[in-house]
């Protein structure tokens, strides 16, 4: 599903900070990417989901200058990137699979080398150097080899390196694979203080389903060189079907009766419990609720099962083994004697 970029930001909305309109490339007879469409306001998160191979490292390649598209046309903080290639690499930062950082340094080395090739005074680079090392918690390793850090240590420097000339657009291609759970975490924190405090775009690919639901404004699917998708988190989880309340009864009259007042329900005698179809919706909820107490049918407790990024990602593209870090299974919410 592709959206057109439009040409003007309306008065309440931000403007674009990256756009793109039929994004083509090919390397011989395979196509990569195949007319997409983009388009980021400034200071959201986006995040590009997909496959192994679905295209996202090669639109992030493109849109950060490092190759030209076979077609098509792309915006950066209003210049393109074609024609004006030199602009964009001044308002963006990249931060890519790997660590960039070099292991025979100190992190303070490795900041201040990135401070001389943003030609900042010697001055200025300490002192961004030093504000980096602290805002990334790394002050007490400052002068260590980064070859000693650990794969979170790694990160945080990579990323602050990538700050070091203060860009306004960052581009992170999956920036926590190999990480630890607590280490993504950490990272999904700084990644949400730079949007809040220093108002950045982020342009976020990533397998892990859990951290584009935790982290992005809007988040599209990619699949085959295509978006087969876009929309908020939970705009594209009521795309796929199989969200349902789950009712408990303490015994088997008032499940028969409940069952015989929601027609499209599915009881299970073993377990005591009817699966009534909906979308989890709190209007809908109300409504099971309401008829419940209309008739006097009491239930031991109430389950919102609703689908996740897993079910959004596995139906659109239609790899069954495509994500190697992939979200809880169910969003559940439970009330105890509901009725």
């Amino acid at each position: 599903m592709n959206t057109a970029p439009t040409p003007q930001a309306s008065a309440t909305t931000p403007p674009d900070a990256i756009s793109a309109t039929g994004l083509r490339k090919s390397y011989g007879d395979k196509v990569v990417l195949d007319g997409i469409d983009l388009r980021i306001p400034e200071g959201t998160i986006f995040a590009l989901l997909g496959p192994n191979g679905a295209g996202k490292t090669t639109t992030v390649e493109i849109l950060s200058t490092l190759i030209t598209a076979d077609a098509g046309q792309a915006r950066i903080a209003g210049h393109d990137v074609a024609a004006d290639a030199g602009s964009v690499r001044r308002k963006i930062g990249v931060t890519g699979q790997f660590a960039a950082v070099d292991g025979l340094l100190t992190a303070q080395e490795n900041l201040l080398l990135m401070a001389d090739l943003h030609h900042l005074s010697r001055r200025e680079g300490r002192r961004r150097a030093a504000e980096l090392l602290a805002r990334f918690e790394l002050t007490e390793a400052a002068r260590k080899n980064v070859a000693t850090f650990s794969g979170g240590m790694r990160r945080k420097l990579d990323l602050a390196m990538t700050l070091v000339g203060r860009p306004r657009i960052i581009f992170l291609d999956e920036p926590t694979t190999g990480l630890d759970p607590r280490s993504r975490r950490v990272m999904w924190g700084l990644i949400r203080d730079l949007v809040t405090d220093e108002g950045v775009t982020v342009f976020l690919t990533t397998q892990y389903l859990e951290e584009a639901d935790q982290l992005a404004d809007r988040i599209a699917v990619l699949d085959h060189g295509k978006l087969v998708a876009e929309g908020t988190a939970d705009e594209l989880k009521r795309t796929i079907p199989g969200g349902h309340i789950r009712l408990r009864f303490a015994d088997e009259a008032h499940l028969t009766a409940a069952a015989d007042l929601f027609g499209i329900a599915t009881a299970d005698d073993e377990s005591l419990t009817l699966r009534i179809p909906g979308d989890g919706t709190l209007p809908h909820l109300r409504a099971v609720l309401d008829s419940l107490d209309s008739t006097g049918v009491r239930a031991e407790s109430l389950t919102v099962h609703t689908p996740d990024l897993d079910d959004v990602f596995l139906t659109l593209t239609g790899r069954q083994n495509a994500a190697p870090a992939p979200a809880p299974t169910h969003t559940n919410s439970q009330m105890e004697s509901a009725r």
